[in-house]
Order: structure tokens, then sequence, then C-alpha cells
């Protein structure tokens, strides 16, 4: 999986970059601190330490000053030079996200048993988005959502990345909406499908999303593409989406290899269980699509040509976890 990071201004100012300073003592005994406007270091000799002109020092530290001896308190002055004059730009550093960092701690706790529910937790985090009032999203909220019936069982997965999150955070910090993109990713390569560049910068959000915004098991066809198309996505981006189902216990072929067997399966009528009855194999909405006949020319073509179904599986997991999102400032 290839990673993407948000550019990010991390610049820094020095302050005299070109002067040196030391200390010297005048005949006194008392410490102080020396600052060679030419940028020439005193020597230890007191009579070495040069003078410049009263106009020189008048020029660098607007005042006329007769000497380059300076007490502490002259010199914690200058050291708010830096905060005060406005020609020097004092930039906060921002550090850009190593992605692999994030991936290889992903890596550490995924498996190919796991690898549906992470990508179901990925799609359930984005899947709130609403394009009427940009709502939901992929903004980490699924964190506070699992107790929502649509959400059975993703605590586990929650759990699991959770102990990715406490490691990756030692060394930089992660949202959870970045961590379950890249999750959701790296379990559709794990599978073997295709690898998917995901953009980090993701902010959380710290409330949950509104309810009732995923797709319901009993919708038919119709009411599943105007769902999808209040959320930014054509009917075919729903019906490549929905070949995420490839993976996991829903019966499409092996559960743990990510290929076009949903697409093949769902062209098959189904086969009868010992007791005569249609085996249970995907979800209500998954035979749904067959019934469309503009999901069907989807589903037909996907059949036939993997290749297709994985380059467009791509395109539309990149448009769904960027889907809602904000980002961190550059």
């Amino acid at each position: 999986m290839e990673l993407t990071n948000v550019p990010h201004i991390a610049a820094s100012s020095r302050f005299f970059s070109s002067c040196s300073r030391c200390t010297c003592r005048i005949r006194s005994g008392k410490t102080r601190i020396g600052a060679s406007a030419a940028g020439r270091r005193c020597s230890s000799d007191d009579s070495a330490c040069s003078e410049p002109s009263e106009q020189q020092n008048a020029d660098f530290f607007s005042g006329p000053i007769s000497s380059l001896c300076y007490t502490r308190r002259d010199f914690a002055s200058v050291a708010l030079l830096p905060f005060i004059l406005p020609h020097v730009h004092i930039a906060s550093a921002a550090e850009p996200i190593d992605g692999s960092i994030i991936q290889n701690g992903v890596r550490n706790v995924l498996s190919k048993v796991k690898a549906a529910g992470m990508l179901r937790l990925a799609f359930h985090d984005a899947g709130t988005f609403d394009i009427a009032d940009k709502s939901g999203g992929m903004n980490g909220s699924i964190i506070y959502e699992v107790d929502r019936p649509e959400n059975t069982g993703l605590n586990k997965s929650i759990k699991v990345l959770g102990k990715a999150k406490e490691v990756i955070d030692l060394v930089q910090q992660v949202s959870w909406a970045d961590l379950i993109a890249v999750a959701g990713a790296e379990s559709v390569a794990l599978c073997g499908g295709p690898e998917i560049p995901v953009r980090l910068g993701r902010l959380d959000s710290s409330t949950a999303d509104p309810a009732g915004k995923l797709p319901e098991e009993t919708l038919d066809a119709t009411a599943l593409k105007t769902l999808f198309s209040k959320k930014g996505f054509s009917t075919q981006e729903m019906v490549v989406l929905s070949g995420a189902h490839t993976i996991g216990g829903k019966g499409f072929g092996n559960p743990n290899i990510f290929d076009n067997s949903y697409f093949k399966v769902l062209l098959e009528k189904p086969q009868p269980s010992s007791s005569g009855m249609p085996a249970m194999v995907g979800l209500r909405t998954d035979w749904a699509l067959t019934e469309d006949d503009e999901c069907l020319r989807w589903i037909n073509l996907y059949a036939q040509d993997q290749a297709k179904f994985f380059a467009d599986f791509k395109d539309a997991y990149i448009k769904l976890v960027n889907t809602g999102a904000s980002w961190r400032s550059a």
C-alpha cells in the first residue's frame, strides 16, 4: 500500500545566525556577555575585545552602546528581539506524517482473519456521510458508535487497532480516521487485492455522527441507489464497493482472498442447503443488486474482468475514505 502525505511547512528561523558570542571578564571580575556584530570572537585577553563604533551599535540594537560587553540583563533583552522585530518570521514546525510508521503499526496487528472486520470498519466510519449537510464521513467517529445495531462486532476491530495506535502514538500521533483508512487498504492488499494509496492528515471527530445513515439490509436496488447518491456515489461505485463482501463470512468464495468471486456468485442461482432451502449467502442487499438492470451490467463486467474490478475498487475506496474528511492544515 502506498501512502501519500499532506505537505506540511516545517521551517525555523535563527536570529544572529552569523554572530559569535563569548564571555569576557573585566577587571572587576564580573562576568559579562559579549557579542561581536562583525562576527569575530573575543580572545581570552580582555584587551582583545574589540569595540565597534557607536554608529554600528546604534544600527544593530537601535541605540548607542559604547562597548561589546553587556550585562545579562542586556542579553535577555537581545534574546527577545526575534519576538518583537517584524521582519523576523518564526514558523511553528509541523512534523510531516511518516506513513510507514502507521503502515507498519497496522501490519503488526493485522491478519487475514481480521481483514474483513477492518474493511467493514472503514466502510462504516465513512458511510455516514451526507452530501446535503456535509455531515459524517471519514472522521473516526465510529469509536463512539459501536453500540448501534449496524455496528455490531466492530468493537473487536477497534480494540485491535487501539493496540496499534498506542504503539504508533509513542512515535507520532495518528488520528483514528487515518488509522482506519490505512487498515482498510492494508486488509485489501493482504488478501490479494489491489494496493491502494492512502492520503494522510485526517482529523478526528469528538462526537458520534448522526444515526441512520448506513444502508439497511432490507433495501431494494432503487432505495440503495438513492441512498448512495445522497453520499455522492454513482451506481457503478456502489456496485464495485459492494465487492468488498468477497472477503469475510458472507459466503462469496474464499473468505481470506480478495477477488471477483462476489460478482460471479451473484450471477449464479442460490444453491440449496441440506434442508432444501436456499443457502444464506450474503445479505439481502447483495442480491437486490441483481434485480436492477444498471447494477447487473456492472456485476457482469466485474465477474468477467477482475483487473477492472481491482482498478475501479481502488478508485472508489480512495473516494470513500476521503469523503467528509477534515484535514490538517499545511
